[in-house]
């Protein structure tokens, strides 16, 4: 392929939430090598779990870790302290961190109970976050909060139970702003009344929701964010949330956006630790990956991959990783580049993260990019062959963290830090190596071995992580390898560190925000600048009904033919698409379904009002459709969901009925592949993978029956209730 088209025509994708390893690291070892031999295509990671932060927010209180407040420390802290009211919008604190920041969370919101904290959750799913903490349930339609901000905004202004104050000395653009939120710019003052008919939530239930918001110290509470921040123009609603928290007075005693994430972006954990891991070095000398901030020449943003196959060109806005920096996303990108500068469109794909059926947007195009003649190999490195791996041409088998031995740092939301030697519970299986063996094994084929390992031995890696950590004059190597952990002392004097936005809160001007004035931009002057004519995006938050990118709304045309806005959250039982193997988990109603048919179904939750609608009862074959394709699942009718609203979480296993381009269907559960094709918006492009419209009906017998005849192998496929689909199928290799 490089000696045929050139080095670009090789496209390494490789990124996500893989095991956390280091020498061994999961994501980019391809990479590595690639560049040995000339470079390559990069696949770039978008925002993809925070994509109305990085869209949106970061417009508005400035540059930071993918799109949030980098001002973190000691928040969770002064929300203890004092603040006497929390707000979570459209996330689950109760699902999303375990997969990444363990149970931390979880006793958090526990003690806040405890504490005497009221807790509010807003989602149009009464989630296990709002079932377990909430004082109170506020339903909500999918992808419609920015109405809800705006009559809320509206209401303080109305009222005058903002803090003037505040927004006269540390916002600009608040005029602009006022304006249309009262209805002087377009005409349409937006009253609770309004937003009342926009977002399926009572105006007094907004009123008595801003009036209490202005009268305590109020922080809103996140985990990256949930399906609220991956919908169609969800850039509106994180602004709008800012903003609200601004008119409040941002930093003040108790007032804040959290997101829990957040600790451990900027290596200042809560509490803050006595030393500071050296990450950025440990990643650079021991991690099996390319630098964060570092893109290719020729590249292609992970939500455009299928159209810049299919279509042989893509152009964005920004790189759109998530580590770039804002001024990026005003510079234009295009694939492929020029053919005097080397470009080429992809030929060959080098993947360590064979998920986006499941993960990624409209991902059916995936497959049909998968299939594509211009893919003439397609090589995967993967410990088990689930989803994109079925159409791989080469499988390179990768072992687990459990069979290696491997330098460990830890932080990033965790509540405590450290540095750790793993070592192997178990000798690889069968013919596995690490994604770093693996790819070091092509190198030898390429006479390049010394250079892609530094001509370092895993060892002498692992000891030098050790060595750049930050810890090697708190501990011996001898200690270390023998205790084989060191965690970190919380700092005797932690509490002393202001808290989140405190110091811009006291002094603005000594201590501005990243911003190009300094200060919270409810207007932002880049937008309107960069972005003239953009109705999606406008320098100041709006609501956004529809427009070039979306037609998601129930007032949509569409609607007629697709009423339910469905939601889709991280999953409760899963994290992302792993784990949907789990035998125990899989027995538990609200992970899997057993269908008529035997077969064990991604729930649906439906509102009895809408069930009845369409004869379904409890347990029935559904199928969420739209004009993208089919998607199954199991019927679960509860009043835990609004009427209105369909939900399915995101990250079952594809099991792929049928592939045809326009009427796939999939039997798994994994309704990215018929989200929308475009982006968050039309200048972002991040995805929108919530909030959109289908339909749910039933499956007859009939149908069922139809589709067993049609396509029959799909039926036939190795498969046990208790775990899922098998593949007992292998080829060995040489003894």
């Amino acid at each position: 392929v490089r000696s045929t088209y050139g080095p670009y025509a090789v496209l390494c994708h490789g990124d996500g939430h893989g095991e956390t390893k280091m020498v061994h690291g999961p994501h980019s070892c391809q990479m590595l090598l690639m560049e040995k031999v000339g470079g390559y295509t990069q696949a770039i990671r978008n925002a993809d779990s925070w994509e109305g932060w990085y869209w949106g927010a970061e417009h508005v209180w400035g540059e930071g870790a993918q799109g949030h407040s980098t001002d973190a420390d000691n928040v969770l802290y002064d929300i203890t302290q004092n603040t006497k009211m929390l707000i979570a919008i459209g996330c689950d604190l109760e699902t999303t961190p375990w997969g990444f920041g363990g149970q931390f969370p979880t006793n958090v919101c526990y003690f806040w109970n405890d504490i005497g904290i009221k807790q509010i959750s807003i989602a149009p799913d009464l989630n296990y976050y709002a079932a377990v903490h909430a004082d109170k349930w506020i339903p909500i339609l999918p992808n419609t909060d920015a109405a809800l901000h705006l009559a809320v905004a509206y209401t303080w202004i109305d009222e005058g139970t903002y803090d003037k104050a505040y927004v006269d000395t540390h916002v600009v653009g608040f005029e602009q702003f006022r304006a249309y939120v009262m209805g002087e710019e377009d005409g349409v003052p937006k009253t609770p009344e309004w937003a009342a008919e926009k977002t399926g939530v009572s105006e007094w239930t907004i009123k008595a929701l801003a009036r209490e918001w202005a009268s305590v110290p109020t922080s809103t509470i996140h985990y990256y964010g949930g399906s609220y921040i991956r919908g169609p123009y969800s850039h509106e609603p994180a602004r709008l949330e800012v903003c609200l928290v601004g008119m409040q007075g941002m930093g003040k005693p108790g007032t804040h956006v959290y997101n829990k994430m957040a600790d451990g972006l900027t290596q200042l954990d809560m509490p803050r630790p006595e030393i500071l891991l050296k990450l950025d070095v440990i990643r650079s000398k021991v991690w099996s990956g390319r630098p964060l901030l570092e893109v290719t020449k020729q590249l292609i943003p992970k939500t455009q991959l299928h159209q810049a196959i299919l279509e042989g060109s893509c152009w964005s806005w920004g790189n759109t990783s998530l580590y770039a920096h804002i001024d990026d996303q005003f510079k234009k990108y295009t694939y492929p580049i020029p053919k005097e500068e080397g470009g080429s469109e992809v030929h060959m794909i080098w993947m360590d993260n064979p998920c986006r059926s499941t993960c990624w947007n409209n991902s059916m195009e995936s497959i049909q990019a998968y299939r594509s003649p211009k893919i003439e190999t397609f090589v995967v490195q993967h410990p088990w062959l689930e989803n994109d791996t079925i159409y791989a041409d080469i499988i390179l088998p990768v072992n687990t963290k459990l069979e290696e031995r491997d330098f460990a740092q830890i932080s990033s939301a965790s509540p405590m830090n450290g540095i750790a030697i793993e070592e192997k519970a178990i000798e690889p299986l069968g013919e596995s190596l690490s994604d770093y063996e693996a790819a070091g094994e092509v190198a030898k084929k390429l006479g390049l071995y010394d250079e892609y390992t530094d001509k370092l031995s895993i060892d002498e890696k692992i000891k030098w992580g050790y060595e750049v950590s930050g810890c090697q004059d708190a501990i011996s190597w001898e200690e270390l390898t023998q205790k084989g952990y060191y965690y970190i002392r919380t700092e005797d004097d932690w509490e002393k560190y202001p808290a989140g936005m405190r110091l811009f809160y006291e002094d603005p001007e000594k201590y501005p925000l990243k911003t190009p004035t300094g200060k919270l931009e409810f207007f932002s002057q880049r937008l309107a600048d960069h972005f003239p004519d953009d109705k999606e995006r406008p320098p100041y938050p709006k609501w956004i009904e529809n427009g070039p990118s979306h037609d998601e709304r129930l007032s949509s045309p569409r609607a007629k033919k697709y009423p339910l806005l469905l939601v889709s959250n991280h999953p409760r039982w899963r994290t992302h698409a792993e784990n949907d193997d789990i035998t125990w988990t899989r027995e538990i109603r609200t992970c899997k379904v057993k269908g008529p048919d035997g077969y064990m179904y991604e729930p649906v939750w439906i509102h009895p009002q809408d069930a009845e609608a369409r004869g379904i009862k409890d347990g029935d074959i559904v199928k969420l459709i739209n004009e993208r394709g089919t998607v199954l699942g199991a019927a679960i009718v509860w009043e835990r969901i609004m009427p209105g609203v369909t939900y399915q979480d995101h990250g079952a296993r594809a099991d792929m009925i049928s592939t045809e381009a326009g009427a796939s269907i999939d039997r798994g559960g994994a309704n990215n592949l018929i989200s929308p094709a475009n982006g968050t918006s039309q200048n972002c492009w991040g995805m929108a993978t919530s909030g959109y419209l289908v339909d749910v009906q039933k499956v007859t017998a009939a149908e069922m029956e139809e589709w067993r005849t049609k396509f029959p192998a799909a039926f036939t496929r190795d498969y046990a209730p208790a775990a899922g689909l098998r593949y007992m199928t292998w080829i060995r290799g040489e003894e």
